[in-house]
């Protein structure tokens, strides 16, 4: 894994400046104010910087226990940071010109972003699953219940990868119609599901990593994770019953 290391150190530098590069918009939206909601505030740099440093932090993490070639991690963990930076720097630019980051299609300029800010969470959604594939391929590494928890966490993360193409789908499709208004508030039902989705990478990991600094039996951890694996699913489920219902 010798080689893992410097990718893994510019993942991690990459992902604590995308955290703090929300926390700075977070003062910006308390000093300039303005919506919090809605197509254009300062809520997404905020959100997708910490959201999208957590991730990418979590990502470089948890990776290094699966059986996956050390030179292929490395580039696709690269690639991943790369791709981060590209989606809230995009959606960064948009907050400060006053304009939304996606689904905005009025001048050549705003329908290249979005449609860059599209293509880069395709290219997410293809990293992320080659990561998933490999978790089920090959039986996680690591202490009692991390198999289950990162096997679990890429799998709901999944979900959260295809709650957010649908989301820009239906807008791209609203839009295209002529629906703009109607392709911004088109989202609304899919975000709690794709919110909670997407940090079970994180949360369950980390949990196994916690358990397995006390003093308690191996069955007993893997119980743990594995309720706590339960009640994380649940919770996606309710969210996506939410989604149903509202949509």
């Amino acid at each position: 894994m010798a080689g893992d290391r410097p990718a893994e150190r510019l993942c991690h530098t990459v992902g604590l400046l995308l955290i703090v590069a929300g926390l700075v918009h977070l003062v910006v939206f308390a000093v300039d104010g303005g919506p919090w909601d809605g197509p254009v505030s300062w809520r997404k740099p905020v959100t997708f910087g910490l959201s999208f440093g957590a991730t990418l932090i979590a990502v470089t993490w948890v990776t290094s226990y699966l059986h996956i070639g050390s030179r292929l991690r490395a580039l696709l963990l690269v690639v991943f940071a790369a791709d981060c930076v590209l989606e809230v720097g995009g959606i960064t630019l948009q907050a400060w010109r006053r304009v939304p980051s996606h689904l905005d299609m009025e001048t050549p300029f705003d329908t290249a972003v979005s449609m860059t800010l599209a293509v880069g969470g395709g290219v997410l959604v293809v990293l992320l699953t080659v990561f998933a594939v490999a978790s089920f391929r090959h039986r996680p590494a690591g202490p009692a219940g991390m198999a289950l928890a990162v096997r679990s966490g890429f799998a709901i993360l999944l979900v959260a990868l295809a709650s957010g193409a649908a989301m820009i789908a239906r807008g791209v499709v609203l839009t295209r119609t002529g629906h703009q208004e109607a392709a911004y508030h088109s989202t609304a039902p899919l975000k709690p599901l794709h919110g909670v989705s997407l940090h079970a990478v994180l949360v369950l990991p980390v949990l196994a990593r916690l358990l397995s600094a006390t003093s308690w039996s191996e069955p007993v951890r893997r119980r743990i994770v594995a309720a706590a694996t339960g009640c994380y699913g649940a919770a996606v489920i309710g969210a996506g019953m939410w989604a149903v219902l509202t949509y």
